[in-house]
């Protein structure tokens, strides 16, 4: 499984995410607060989302909350020292899928998770996705433009146009694109992503037509 884990104490967020890696198999980003979290969770396709309560900038609650209300429908499991019925509603009735309370095993957590992963909440990306004069295949991770012969692209060239088109219309930040492209451990600068994106624009762009990737400044960029 494909797991975000936003927790902002170092010590716990470090720990959650070598068990779930080396424990629990599964592949896993790790956020240190509310805003990181909305951002990934809208970016990346997610089996489960972890979100611990008590986050700088947005707690767990109201992260929930936002991505339920603008029609988010992956997994959120919420963990917390809050262990009062009242709390415990406030979460669920946020949009949270359940609730772990603090401190508690990892192999109750791993059962969690196992439940949720058999809901199947999350709807399967489109193979196919067919935008503008653009078709791009995921299973054969090939791009055609519409009358003609395969655009030719490097894996990362693909990797950011994917990323992009998945998150049409909506401004990706720079710190994402570096996180899902080249990693989160990644020590590299953001000049990368404007190379890639200027590569990126001469192959796919159509002579005399505005770019289909814009440089939202001072952010990011945005396919529209």
């Amino acid at each position: 499984m494909n797991i975000l884990l936003a927790e902002d104490d170092p010590r716990f967020g470090r720990l959650f995410t070598h068990l779930l890696k080396n424990k629990g198999k599964y592949k896993v980003d790790w956020v240190t607060n509310g805003e990181d979290a909305y951002n990934y969770a809208l970016a990346t396709h997610y089996d489960i989302l972890i979100l611990d309560w008590m986050m700088p900038v947005k707690d767990g609650v109201q992260v929930c909350r936002r991505l339920r209300k603008e029609g988010y429908n992956g997994a959120i499991l919420l963990l917390t020292a809050k262990d009062s019925v009242l709390d415990r509603v406030e979460g669920l009735d946020a949009g949270a899928d359940d609730y772990l309370i603090k401190p508690f095993e990892f192999d109750e957590l791993n059962a969690r998770l196992r439940a949720l992963s058999r809901r199947n909440f999350a709807p399967l990306l489109e193979e196919i996705i067919h935008m503008d004069n653009i078709t791009i295949n995921r299973t054969s991770r090939t791009v055609h433009r519409k009358g003609q012969e395969e655009i030719q692209l490097t894996q990362r060239e693909f990797q950011l146009l994917d990323l992009l088109i998945q998150n049409k219309g909506k401004v990706l930040t720079r710190e994402v694109i570096l996180d899902r492209i080249w990693g989160y451990d990644t020590e590299v600068t953001s000049n990368p992503i404007d190379a890639t994106i200027k590569l990126l624009r001469k192959k796919i762009d159509t002579v005399g037509e505005n770019t289909l990737i814009q440089n939202i400044r001072g952010v990011g960029f945005r396919f529209d």
